[in-house]
Parts: structure tokens; C-alpha cells; sequence
């Protein structure tokens, strides 16, 4: 039931103007842009965003936890359904649980070796594996900049102070205006 309410609550929501920022310095920039995030709503691809890497999953999935089978969750999903691919009765939310290891770990990294600049945006940078992010964007010397409401403490280069949604268009056109 928590899971289907989120689902529907989420369904209601508009990507923010940070959502389409993102997606903008995506489309617009010279250079790749990746989006990783920790949101399980789906507003980024909603912004636009192409390839977003969900590491907590998504709202809008289901999963086998007998066979790994991932397909998009019906509206509402009861405890034991069964998996279209393997019938076990033990389809669940496409979200990754407290205690669980977050997906894509290795293609984060692998994306995090060769970053140029790392942001992060609207976290609290005390959860891990997420928070080791900054170390190791730096070790590579990436140039890092926390966006946020307040500093985590997090050993950032730089910060940007504010809502995201006024924040990060701000940001975007920032860097978009130095590529040119």
C-alpha cells in the first residue's frame, strides 16, 4: 500500500525547473552528462533527461525477488503477485530497502574515474555508498560543487546555496555559457 500511494502521488507531480535544467545541460552540453540519482519518482525522464541512472530504482517498477525479472508495476500490486516470468508469488517494488546494496554501483564509479566536474544536488551527503561520491570524483580531480539548501560538511570545492529549483537553472546556464 505505501508503495502504491507514492506511486500515484508521484504520478501528480511535475518535474521541477531543476529537473529541466538538468535535462537541458544534457542535451545542450559539449561534454557527457550523467544523472545519477537517488529519487525513485521518475520527475528527471519526466524533465527530459535521457539515461538516468536510479540507484535506489523506480517507483514505477517491479522486481522479482526470486528470479531478478525487473517489468513496470501494475497500478496496484499486492503482497506475493506472481512474476510474469518465473511465477513465484514474490513481486515487489523496483526500489531499492534499507540494508539492500544500490544498483549500479560499478557503472557510477566507472563514470565517477573519469568525471570532470561532480554535483550534487538537494542530498544530505551522509548516506553511503552515495556520500563516498565527492571523495571520489576529487581523486580523479574532478572540480565538485555541492547544491543544496545548507553545506553537509562533505569536502566540497564549491557551493551553491539554495532551493534547486532556482539554484540549478542558475548553475546550468553558468556552465552552458562557458562552453560557448
Amino acid at each position: 500500500g505505501f508503495y502504491i500511494s507514492r506511486r500515484v502521488q508521484s504520478a501528480k507531480v511535475d518535474p521541477s525547473a531543476a529537473h529541466t535544467a538538468l535535462a537541458r545541460l544534457q542535451r545542450d552540453s559539449s561534454g557527457e552528462v550523467v544523472i545519477v540519482t537517488q529519487n525513485v519518482d521518475g520527475l528527471h525522464e519526466a524533465g527530459g533527461a535521457q539515461d538516468v541512472i536510479h540507484m535506489h530504482g523506480i517507483l514505477s517498477g517491479a522486481l522479482c525477488a526470486s528470479c531478478g525479472h525487473r517489468w513496470t508495476a501494475p497500478p496496484e500490486m499486492e503482497v506475493g503477485e506472481p512474476c510474469p516470468a518465473c511465477n513465484a508469488p514474490t513481486a515487489r517494488p523496483d526500489v531499492v530497502w534499507f540494508g539492500e546494496m544500490p544498483y549500479h554501483m560499478e557503472e557510477i564509479f566507472d563514470h565517477l574515474a573519469s568525471a570532470t566536474i561532480f554535483a550534487a544536488i538537494g542530498t544530505s551527503g551522509q548516506v553511503y555508498p552515495a556520500a563516498a561520491f565527492v571523495h571520489e570524483a576529487q581523486a580523479v580531480g574532478a572540480r565538485t560543487i555541492e547544491i543544496n539548501l545548507e553545506p553537509t560538511g562533505g569536502g566540497f570545492d564549491d557551493h551553491l546555496l539554495g532551493k534547486a529549483s532556482e539554484t540549478v537553472p542558475t548553475w546550468v546556464d553558468r556552465l552552458l555559457k562557458m562552453q560557448t
